[in-house]
């Protein structure tokens, strides 16, 4: 992949707002409105919420957020790689800098709630890969079969 440029936004942009509807659409086609736990823009406008894009040659691969639950907890939410960047480590490169940004921050543990059903299976596939292990709901999160839930140690 061709390096990336990683940067916190302020989202405003026309592509990060139509990228983050898609993500939205995508979670309301593939779960019930009551298991769609995405944020919209306003809502990842929220102080404890860092969002980032990710971009290469101006052009927009990716985005994805941290969400402090308490100073040694994090989340990890909306997570969304562009459709012609799918599979060529843009979520993996967003995934490591947002780990490194919240262990910078001093918290010991990032979580994450995705889907269930087999459309999450790439996204499962790379927590688990990046040292993620099935874990109970947090946070305001209840059990829903439609909802795993993962976690993992940042080693402080």
């Amino acid at each position: 992949m061709n390096p990336v440029d990683i940067r916190v936004d302020d989202l405003q942009g026309d592509a990060i707002k139509d990228l983050l509807r898609l993500h939205l659409d995508a979670m309301h086609q593939h779960s019930p409105p009551e298991s769609v736990h995405a944020l919209d823009v306003e809502a990842l406008r929220h102080p404890t919420i860092t969002f980032w894009t990710a971009y290469a040659h101006g052009e927009l691969l990716g985005c994805g957020a941290l969400k402090r639950l308490s100073p040694d907890h994090g989340e990890l939410k909306s997570m969304r790689t562009a459709d012609a960047q799918l599979r060529k480590g843009v979520a993996r490169a967003l995934l490591r800098h947002i780990e490194s940004a919240a262990r910078a921050e001093g918290m010991g543990r990032l979580s994450l709630e995705t889907g269930s059903t087999a459309p999450f299976a790439a996204a499962l596939r790379l927590y688990a890969c990046e040292g993620f292990v099935e874990c109970g709901p947090f946070g305001d999160y209840g059990l829903d079969p439609f909802s795993i839930f993962m976690t993992k140690s940042l080693g402080k």
